[in-house]
């Protein structure tokens, strides 16, 4: 029975691991929202608004990356900063090509409706500049709060944790099926959608695996969802309500299966095509590369066997 939790360093195995940041983090999280909002409603905040999502983005990458610290710190005696958030070498040029990336490959799906199917945008002249400014900055903070809380915890310790067992696919499969799974309830998503979800949780984890930071991964996650939303006023996953004044307004004739109407380019072939066009650009791509000692604190040793690092 030892065997079945241990390995043969005596350090409990990558599934048990996994499952025990799971749940501490859904307990933690669940405490901290529930508590956030319940302030938020006393305080006379409407149900729903940008000031909800950010302060439960904030309260679930909190929740996230404090399970995290926990978790490495007591199962596997790994400093925090093996979680590729804090400041390592090249963080900064791995940020501003994710975010270089994620806008160029936003711009490929909509190129791909806009060219083959009904996808059109017009100036929003409807709305004053002020709000225009002011709701692209509210969504930046909103969207950049969302992506980082949703790579910690998607691209954060789970898939890092089986990375140093040497099983990082067992990782990458189960979280972007999960991924995929958790935007199923989002308004007009299908079958369309919910592949195109799972394969930008693939997307997103060769992306981590490219560099061993977040910071790369966040720049991608971020971009494709403030241009696609903030600025071609698309949908995202089916929601609108974070950009209230998208700098250019959709026209979206259609058909579905190519744009996404109603759930957003997202929905459509024409993602999955720029999706998986940026995967190989990232796979070549030879200006990002991790940081040896990030390598060291993800990567198996030669027996597959996690390594232990003093802080």
């Amino acid at each position: 029975m030892h065997s079945v939790f241990f390995n043969d360093k005596g350090v409990l195995r990558s599934g048990w691991r996994a499952s025990i940041y799971v749940l501490a983090f859904a307990f933690v999280s669940f405490l901290l929202v529930s508590i956030g909002q319940a302030l938020l409603l006393t305080s006379g905040s409407a149900s729903g608004s940008n000031l909800h999502l950010f302060v439960n983005a904030l309260l679930s990458l909190i929740s996230a990356s404090f399970v995290a610290w926990l978790c490495l710190r007591c199962l596997e005696k790994l400093p925090f900063r093996s979680l590729g958030a804090t400041m390592s070498n090249g963080w900064m040029k791995h940020l501003w090509i994710g975010i270089g990336l994620g806008g160029i490959t936003l711009a490929i799906a909509v190129f791909i409706a806009y060219v083959f199917g009904g996808l059109q945008f017009e100036l929003n002249s409807g709305s004053t500049p002020v709000d225009i400014v002011y709701s692209l900055v509210v969504s930046l903070l909103v969207f950049g709060l969302a992506a980082a809380f949703e790579e910690i915890l998607f691209r954060g310790y789970v898939l890092q944790t089986f990375s140093r067992a040497g099983i990082a696919w067992v990782a990458i499969a189960v979280t972007s099926a999960f991924f995929g799974l958790v935007h199923m309830g989002n308004p007009n998503s299908d079958w369309i959608s919910t592949l195109n979800t799972i394969l930008a949780g693939i997307w997103f984890s060769i992306a981590y695996l490219k560099t061993r930071d977040l910071w790369f991964v966040w720049g991608l996650h971020l971009m494709w969802n403030w241009t696609q939303g903030s600025i071609f006023g698309i949908e995202v996953s089916g929601i609108t309500q974070v950009t209230a004044y998208p700098l250019f307004k959709e026209i979206d004739a259609g058909p579905t299966w190519l744009t996404g109407q109603d759930y957003g380019i997202e929905g459509g072939l024409a993602c999955t095509v720029a999706i998986i066009l940026s995967c190989f650009l990232i796979y070549v791509m030879p200006a990002v590369k991790p940081d040896p000692e990030l390598l060291s604190l993800t990567s198996p040793d030669v027996t597959g066997e996690t390594r232990s690092i003093p802080s």
